[in-house]
């Protein structure tokens, strides 16, 4: 049996199934739930970013990451009004 942590929130994913259980982004692995505030984190600041460039969302991913991996926690910011 493989065990596998959250790179984010250091939690044991039990039963790792990848793309089900966990998810994978360059060098980190994710649990559900960190993914979940990964997207909630990048939704609101990619629906409003034009023109859209893969380039800079890999670097916003990426440093969500770097950040969230530091802090324990991915920030997800409040939607814009």
């Amino acid at each position: 049996m493989k065990q596998l942590f959250c790179d984010i929130c250091k939690k044991e994913v039990s039963d790792p199934i990848p793309g089900r259980t966990f998810y994978h982004f360059r060098e980190f692995d994710l649990c559900e739930s960190c993914k979940d505030d990964l997207e909630a984190a990048l939704k609101w600041t990619v629906r409003n970013k034009k023109p859209f460039d893969f380039s800079w969302y890999d670097k916003l991913r990426m440093e969500l990451l770097q950040a969230g991996a530091k802090n324990n926690r991915i920030a997800v910011s409040k939607r814009p009004r």
